[in-house]
């Protein structure tokens, strides 16, 4: 479990940089994203060298990963629709998010989330932790505790509206993975494809 630990440990830490007040204004986001991405695909596969059995590409798993993110961006446009209706502050705090696009290509961003990003949250999220965590507490108990921690690395943020998406993505493709028979081939076409259409292609607001 120290592995574990560890590689959850440098994942909130550079969730941190990423995302809070203090560094979040001395780096490059996407830069700062990316280096985050191949970090954690390199603790991944270091600590569970077995990973890439996970995957099963099959016309089927593609079709499931492609329909779960048309899926999450339906759920997702009706929770802006009803949210900014609901709350004076979410619409600023997800155009905040966008803000994050500011000055950057769509063409590298949607490049990054589609080919690097995406994926690698993913395989360490779901593919890493919740399975070794499921391998010692059972499914139900990783798939609670990873989804909580997911959504606790964006507190940094301190905008509700993402970590809130943060904690609704995480349950998703936790019971995805699940219900799956944790082959996460699905869930990293998912997550890519999802990525790029609610943040570059398809922006709900």
């Amino acid at each position: 479990m120290k592995k574990e630990f560890w590689a959850i440990f440098a994942a909130a830490l550079l969730w941190f940089m990423m995302f809070s007040p203090w560094t979040a204004t001395a780096i490059s986001f996407w830069l700062a994203m990316s280096f985050a991405a191949i970090i954690l695909l390199g603790m991944s596969f270091r600590n569970r060298q077995e990973l890439l059995k996970s995957f099963n590409f099959s016309a089927l798993q593609v079709g499931m990963g492609l329909a779960s993110a048309v899926v999450l961006y339906g759920i997702f446009y009706l929770g802006n629709y009803l949210s900014t209706a609901w709350f004076d502050f979410a619409k600023p705090q997800i155009n905040d998010i966008y803000g994050l696009k500011a000055g950057n290509s769509p063409y590298l961003i949607g490049a990054l989330l589609l080919l690097l990003i995406g994926p690698a949250e993913e395989i360490f999220w779901r593919g890493y932790v919740q399975r070794t965590m499921g391998e010692r507490w059972g499914d139900w108990t990783a798939f609670f505790v990873t989804t909580a921690i997911y959504a606790l690395v964006h507190i940094w943020s301190f905008n509700f509206m993402l970590i809130m998406a943060a904690l609704v993505c995480g349950a998703f493709w936790g019971l995805l993975f699940i219900y799956n028979k944790k082959n996460i081939t699905a869930l990293v076409i998912s997550h890519a494809v999802w990525d790029v259409a609610v943040f570059v292609l398809f922006p709900i607001m």
